[in-house]
């Protein structure tokens, strides 16, 4: 389970987020609606241990994880989260398979990735170099490439950002399907997508802004 706690972030520029107090139960998934710079990515950012909030706690399992020194909360994003970034952040002269591999650099057993690229569709086009995939193709790699790791916690920014509704309907439901009892927690701007989630949370609600005078 992730609970927050009287979490704010305070910015250089003299904004600052303020976060209502959120539960996020294991195994369930969770739809972050909202406008642009509403702070749903950094919250995001915050539960992955990328950002520390300026205030409150994040507590997994009870811990409060912005106590945790930096090489502990690294640990813990490396090897319990899986995180699916928007831009995709892949190797593009890399094949399919080496950007899933990469991560046994961090210590992950990757022997299963054949089967889940299977589950994905993609097993096809895993000796692909992905700067020769199409966006849903892209995408369903930077799902494996988190899932490989069987996370408690899959974050997702804008998972289905680059996509058409169809394809990206499709991504989606690859991805919830694959979850394997983890806690999926996953901004978007597509409310149609929302009928998917076991929860929707509507952040321009449950986050305020702020700026300084």
């Amino acid at each position: 389970m992730i609970q927050t706690k009287g979490l704010s972030m305070r910015f250089a520029d003299g904004t600052a987020i303020h976060y209502q107090d959120l539960t996020f139960e294991q195994g369930r998934s969770y739809a972050l609606l909202g406008a642009s710079g509403c702070g749903k990515t950094t919250l995001l950012n915050m539960i992955a241990g990328v950002l520390r909030p300026s205030e409150g706690e994040i507590l997994i399992d009870g811990e409060n994880v912005v106590d945790w020194p930096q090489r502990r909360r690294d640990h813990f994003r490396i090897h319990e989260i899986g995180y699916i970034f928007q831009d995709f952040k892949l190797l593009e002269e890399m094949t399919v398979r080496d950007n899933i591999d990469i991560v046994r650099l961090e210590g992950v057993d990757t022997r299963g990735a054949d089967a889940l690229l299977e589950r994905l569709g993609i097993q096809r086009l895993k000796k692909r170099r992905v700067r020769s995939l199409s966006g849903g193709e892209k995408q369903r790699v930077a799902i494996a490439r988190a899932l490989i790791k069987a996370p408690r916690i899959v974050l997702a920014d804008e998972p289905t950002g680059n996509l058409n509704f169809e394809v990206g309907s499709a991504v989606m439901d690859q991805l919830l399907e694959n979850l394997n009892g983890g806690t999926l927690i996953a901004v978007t701007h597509d409310d149609r997508l929302a009928p998917r989630f076991d929860c929707v949370l509507d952040m321009n609600q449950i986050a305020r802004g702020e700026v300084s005078a």
